[in-house]
């Protein structure tokens, strides 16, 4: 009989998957790191168990524990997934502007979840940092992971997505694409990619308005889950090497066409890394490969993403997918 242990056993070794119809045109060969694979639809279901288990293992955590953890929602899958296999209580705190989706998902597992508003600093007393940190001192038993500071997010992209891509393009790859939210996806990856090859040139995408790509022009975004207006401590900027600063508009607009082009329901955050792999990939040559990162599902995302009146409604619809979607209908 062929089975696993349980269902945290089911993450990573997700495939690398070609773009026939996004990426034609372009001479290197794009591929797609299909995170949103992954049991809980995300590149955050690799960190969930390592941060909990880093828990454990410091003494921080201790049975029957409380997890508490601000997150725009995909670290809390991840969390939450490892926190039900390993009988932990779990709040996750996040910023009103995520998903209902995403908040429904995480209730589903059993998670509380606690909605504070986008629009304030990270050092105010309402802003979802600083409500989980205030939670942390109040219950007790609890445990607060820390994903933007904690070496453990970084350390377990090292030890599983950085080698699983080398492997699987055999150590061809030239070109490591990623959003950037906590930093951990990026420099977990890409410094296991740069020991191997220390030519590999590794790319940051990220949204308009975040610190790392304009700290002079910081303004609020659409995109979730990625960008920031701090810089995170499991972050190591000097791993990049170029930075892509993708627009709203771009964002949602590659996302649609990936969904309707390949077959591949994807999130916002996909669609900034997607339009700075195409941007990378115009002015490299036919030998060059370029991974990356699709960070989770679209299935987070249909009453935003994928709905054109909220689209319309926030200024960010890509009229021309919508025609070509609209058109398809009819001729089906």
């Amino acid at each position: 009989m062929r089975y696993l242990p349980n269902y945290l056993a089911a993450m990573g070794n997700t495939p690398l998957i070609a773009l026939p119809n996004i990426a034609q045109g372009y001479r290197p060969l794009i591929l797609a790191k299909a995170e949103q694979l992954n049991p809980g639809g995300s590149v955050k279901d690799r960190i969930g168990p390592a941060l909990i288990e880093q828990g454990e293992r410091e003494g921080a955590l201790r049975p029957g524990g409380t997890i508490i953890e601000p997150t725009s929602g995909n670290t809390g899958v991840g969390l939450a997934i490892a926190a039900a296999t390993k009988g932990y209580k779990l709040i996750v705190v996040m910023p009103d502007k995520v998903a209902e989706e995403k908040r429904a998902l995480l209730r589903a597992y059993g998670a509380e979840v606690i909605m504070c508003p986008t629009s304030v600093v990270r050092e105010s007393a309402e802003s979802y940092y600083s409500v989980a940190d205030r939670l942390v001192r109040e219950i007790p038993n609890a445990y607060q992971p820390n994903q933007y500071f904690n070496p453990a997010n970084a350390d377990a992209h090292y030890h599983t997505t950085g080698p699983e891509i080398w492997e699987a393009t055999s150590g061809r790859i030239t070109h490591f694409v990623c959003s950037v939210g906590t930093g951990g996806t990026v420099t977990g990856a890409g410094r296991f990619l740069k020991e191997q090859n220390p030519d590999i040139v590794i790319v940051g995408a990220d949204p308009e308005g975040s610190i790392y790509s304009e700290p002079e022009n910081m303004h609020p975004y659409l995109v979730e889950g990625i960008g920031q207006d701090f810089w995170p401590g499991a972050f190591d900027p000097k791993l990049i090497d170029q930075w892509v600063t993708v627009s709203d508009r771009d964002s949602y607009g590659i996302a649609r066409r990936i969904a309707r082009e390949e077959g591949m329901l994807v999130g916002s955050s996909t669609g900034t890394a997607m339009h700075a792999a195409l941007v990378v990939a115009a002015d490299l040559p036919e030998d060059a490969v370029v991974v990356v990162v699709f960070c989770d599902t679209g299935r987070n995302y249909v009453s935003k993403l994928y709905n054109e009146d909220w689209l319309r409604e926030n200024g960010v619809l890509d009229e021309a997918t919508a025609a070509t979607a609209e058109s398809g209908s009819r001729a089906g």
